[in-house]
C-alpha cells in the first residue's frame, strides 16, 4: 500500500516555515491550502529569494527544467511538492501518487548517505544544497 510506503519527516506547514523554494514555491497562489500553514511561513512578496531558505542557499533545478525531464504532471503543474501538499491534504490519485512516491524514496537515500559519508554528525553546515534540498523533499536536512 502507498500509505506505508510514504512517511515524510517533515509536513508541508513545517518546510514552510523553515524556508523552502526562495519564499516563491506557490506564487501568491496560495488560497487552496490551509492558511495556517501560512502564519509563520517564510515567503517571499515578489520573486524566489534564496534568503528565505532555510541553508541560505538555492538547491535543486528550475521549473523549466523539471518540465524538460518531465517530472511535471498535469495534476500538479508546480511540482512534487504540490502534489505533497495536495496529497497530505487528502487528495488520492493512485497512478500520481504512485511514481511521486517512487520519486521521493530515491531522492532521499541518495542524499542522506552523501551526507553521512563526507560530513561529521552535527556539523550542519556541510553539504547545505544537498540538506536544503532534502528539507524541500520533506526529509529531516538535519541528520
Amino acid at each position: 500500500m502507498v500509505v506505508n510506503e510514504f512517511k515524510p519527516h517533515l509536513t508541508p506547514k513545517k518546510m514552510l516555515e523553515l524556508g523552502v523554494f526562495g519564499g516563491w514555491y506557490f506564487g501568491k497562489n496560495i488560497d487552496e491550502y490551509p492558511k495556517n500553514w501560512f502564519k509563520k511561513a517564510k515567503l517571499s512578496q515578489s520573486q524566489f529569494n534564496v534568503d528565505l531558505n532555510y541553508f541560505g542557499v538555492k538547491a535543486g533545478l528550475s521549473r523549466l527544467e523539471w518540465k524538460s525531464k518531465g517530472w511535471i504532471f498535469s495534476e500538479d503543474p508546480l511540482g512534487w511538492f504540490q502534489w505533497y501538499c495536495r496529497y497530505s491534504m487528502g487528495r488520492r490519485l493512485p497512478n500520481v501518487d504512485r511514481i511521486q512516491i517512487d520519486r521521493w524514496k530515491a531522492f532521499g537515500p541518495r542524499h542522506i548517505g552523501g551526507i553521512k559519508k563526507n560530513c561529521k554528525a552535527g556539523d550542519y553546515s556541510c553539504r547545505i544544497r544537498q540538506r536544503q534540498a532534502l528539507l524541500q523533499w520533506a526529509y529531516n536536512p538535519f541528520i
